[in-house]
């Protein structure tokens, strides 16, 4: 019989290296943990499905139950929910801003405020605190793995451009110089992260259907219509995105009163017909529930909807002068029952209803009140100007402030912070 020299350490090796022993150690390792912690650890980039807690999981239909095995991550389980749209500013001047206006390139100088002389920077020190719970840190290497090999589309107005610029500055500091890029083809602007086969995009798409008001440079029409059933105009370059943001509200401003073209625009006869704004807008936001339906794989991807952003043009509503607006406002509004009137409760009610009743899931972003809050965080004055001022306009800055769009650092950051809090803790 043929004997094994055998050293202490091949005998090492062998006793304790076998596939049992590695087997059990690993176990007790993982049952260790478990124990200690509390909770489960998951990851699986390979898939955008939502995780949820096991309390969740009762909560959910059974078409969700059945997705299980896809999930991203797990927490520690909660028997009560926090809506993380309820809660108040802090200012936190340690956590915010999230980045430095310089630091980002790829904003746009009409939302460059510290650039274009604002003297206060308070509105970037404000930190959203919900009631009873805290908001997850916005992790760029988390969202920039997770989008590894995919493509993430914000479609709508300049209010979701703006979230696309923000969400862009939180992430591209993590991506080496020459691995990114931004180029812009008509309505679509892509940012690519080549190391990670990823791309960020923009679609401009105000009213989401086609309308007279597409062309994403010249779209400044008083006269506005939007085509009945044309969403595929724009849809089909959405095709193939695996998360899409969309918003619309700002441009169904108009009055009581929308026109709706039931033909087509090349028509040489027009049918144009009015409708109510609300059954015009819901009209459209059917048309959006229809489109998922039809084009994407909701195991495989998540849809999410934007409520409106708030305006402040009347500063009389927060207890300001008479004829006053957003300009010379340093400080949120504190009174918790604040709701201006150019954000439309009865639009509200339509996107209430129209995702209530909707088969697809779409995950619903309520921007609105926490943004109603946040009087001092628009642009006002300092942006870009694109036409020379009067010295009538000069004399009364009020006048040409611009109190829709947001300064970047700001606001729009803690909207990308509730959009990764739905993505990984919905």
């Amino acid at each position: 019989m043929q004997m094994m020299n055998l050293s202490p350490h091949s005998l090492f090796r062998t006793k304790f290296l076998s596939f049992p022993y590695l087997f059990t150690t690993l176990l007790a390792f993982i049952l260790f943990t478990v124990i200690l912690f509390g909770y489960h650890f998951f990851f699986n980039f390979s898939q955008l499905t939502p995780f949820y807690t096991l309390h969740d999981l009762t909560q959910f239909p059974s078409q969700e139950k059945s997705n299980v095995h896809k999930v991203a991550f797990a927490v520690e389980e909660t028997e009560e929910r926090c809506d993380m749209f309820k809660g108040r500013w802090v200012k936190d001047v340690l956590a915010r801003p999230l980045y430095e206006e310089l630091e980002c390139p790829y904003i746009q100088p009409q939302l460059t405020c510290e650039q274009h002389g604002r003297p206060d920077k308070d509105y970037r020190n404000w930190r959203w605190q919900p009631h009873g719970c805290d908001l997850p840190k916005f992790n760029a290497s988390l969202m920039l793995e997770t989008l590894r090999g995919k493509r993430m589309m914000l479609v709508g107005d300049s209010l979701n451009r703006g979230q696309y610029v923000s969400l862009v500055c939180l992430l591209h500091k993590l991506i080496p110089e020459d691995s990114k890029s931004e180029e812009t083809f008509d309505s679509l602007t892509v940012f690519t992260a080549k190391e990670y086969n990823a791309t960020i995009e923009y679609y401009w798409a105000p009213f989401l259907l086609e309308s007279n008001s597409d062309n994403a440079i010249i779209h400044r029409v008083s006269d506005r219509i939007v085509r009945k059933g044309s969403i595929n105009k724009h849809g089909h370059y959405w095709k193939g995105a695996d998360i899409i943001v969309f918003n619309t509200y700002l441009w169904w401003i108009t009055g009581s009163k929308m026109k709706v073209l039931l033909g087509s625009f090349d028509d040489k006869e027009k049918v144009i017909v009015e409708m109510p704004t609300e059954d015009a807008y819901r009209m459209a936001i059917k048309s959006m529930v229809r489109w998922v339906r039809l084009n994407m794989d909701t195991n495989k991807t998540r849809v999410f909807f934007t409520s409106m952003s708030p305006s402040h043009t009347k500063s009389k509503e927060w207890g300001g002068k008479e004829g006053g607006n957003c300009y010379n406002e340093t400080t949120p509004i504190d009174d918790s029952t604040y709701w201006g009137s150019d954000s439309e409760k009865s639009i509200m009610q339509v996107i209430e209803e129209v995702l209530r009743k909707s088969k697809v899931p779409i995950t619903f972003l309520n921007i609105t009140q926490l943004s109603s809050y946040r009087k001092d965080a628009h642009t006002s004055i300092y942006k870009k100007q694109w036409n020379p001022l009067s010295q009538e306009q000069l004399a009364n800055p009020a006048s040409y402030a611009d109190c829709i769009h947001w300064c970047l650092p700001g606001l729009q950051d803690t909207w990308n912070q509730l959009l990764f809090a739905k993505l990984f803790y919905p």
